[in-house]
């Protein structure tokens, strides 16, 4: 994490892309492959426009279940005054363990028009938020950059966040290049056996790890202002599951060896069992001090350097 004070008033570089006209030519690019949809590695080929709904429920306008600051993301979000948190109904995975299941799989969540999206973005940047933080956009992509315009010529200037399950399409995350400024995938497993059977994620680790390598290269290791409050870069979020399931070492040696020793890296420690969790018994129970610790020091055995998330409520 580096600090540079320089960029503290520096343009969120998707607003020199609306300026030349790189976002629309974006928007085409996302809507066409969210026509016979591919925008996310299950390629189901739903035709979203017309009616279709994909793997992951969702169809052709945006789906929200809420939008407010939060102050319960990693201190670089939250800062003073708190996340701008958009959380996107739906998801293109299927965590038997997810705490937000009505969310990600239920049906929690209003269609709404990429007006309305605009709106919700610059009402939480006139909250005062520092970011505006799309959680669990793979799904919905097309529809969160087709309304940017609207929120740029409402004043939209605030960083972007892109928070996500990890699971991604590295070709549609080639078309955000220059639109987010942040960066927060989950990296969930270094298994692909536990992302199928837990998360019915085909062939993840390939995904995800193509994609937080490309996420890297657009936006580099996390770098903060004066105040501590992220700017831009990587932010990598892991959870630690029981039974070593997670697949913590794969997971740290990929980030050291492939992305940087300096990415933050935050190793989660909240997991309890929830939504479909009882039907699994290898999962069927919170995580002991003595697994976290491992985890703990397994990064440090990489040279990473981690927050420590013990307790920390979703």
């Amino acid at each position: 994490m580096r600090l540079n004070e320089a960029m503290q008033t520096r343009q969120p570089s998707y607003i020199k892309l609306y300026e030349n006209g790189e976002l629309n030519s974006r928007i085409a690019k996302l809507n066409e492959r969210m026509s016979e949809c591919t925008l996310c590695p299950r390629r189901c080929r739903a035709r979203r426009f017309e009616g279709d709904k994909g793997v992951c429920s969702a169809g052709q306008l945006p789906i929200v279940a809420s939008a407010q600051p939060h102050f319960g993301e990693e201190p670089p979000l939250t800062g003073w005054a708190g996340s701008g948190t958009i959380f996107m109904s739906h998801c293109n995975m299927r965590c038997v363990y997810c705490q937000n299941a009505d969310i990600s799989q239920g049906s929690k969540g209003d269609e709404v028009s990429l007006d309305e999206l605009s709106t919700m973005m610059v009402m939480l940047q006139r909250k005062g938020c520092h970011n505006v933080n799309f959680v669990t956009p793979t799904h919905q992509i097309a529809q969160i950059v087709a309304a940017l315009p609207k929120a740029i010529e409402n004043g939209l200037s605030v960083p972007l966040v892109y928070n996500s399950g990890g699971y991604e399409e590295p070709d549609a995350i080639r078309l955000l290049d220059g639109i987010f400024d942040i960066y927060m995938p989950d990296l969930k497993y270094g298994d692909d056996d536990a992302a199928f059977n837990l998360s019915a994620a085909i062939h993840y680790v390939r995904f995800s790890f193509a994609s937080a390598k490309e996420m890297h290269r657009q936006v580099g290791d996390l770098v903060v202002d004066k105040n501590g409050v992220a700017l831009s870069g990587l932010i990598v979020r892991h959870l630690i599951l029981p039974n070593g399931l997670a697949g913590t070492s794969e997971v740290m040696r990929f980030i050291a060896h492939e992305l940087s020793v300096n990415t933050y890296v935050n190793i989660m420690g909240q997991y309890r069992p929830c939504h479909k969790a009882g039907q699994h018994p290898a999962i069927d129970r919170r995580i002991t001090p003595e697994e976290y610790d491992e985890a703990i020091r397994i990064a440090k055995g990489y040279g990473l350097v981690t927050t420590v998330n013990r307790d920390r409520k979703p």
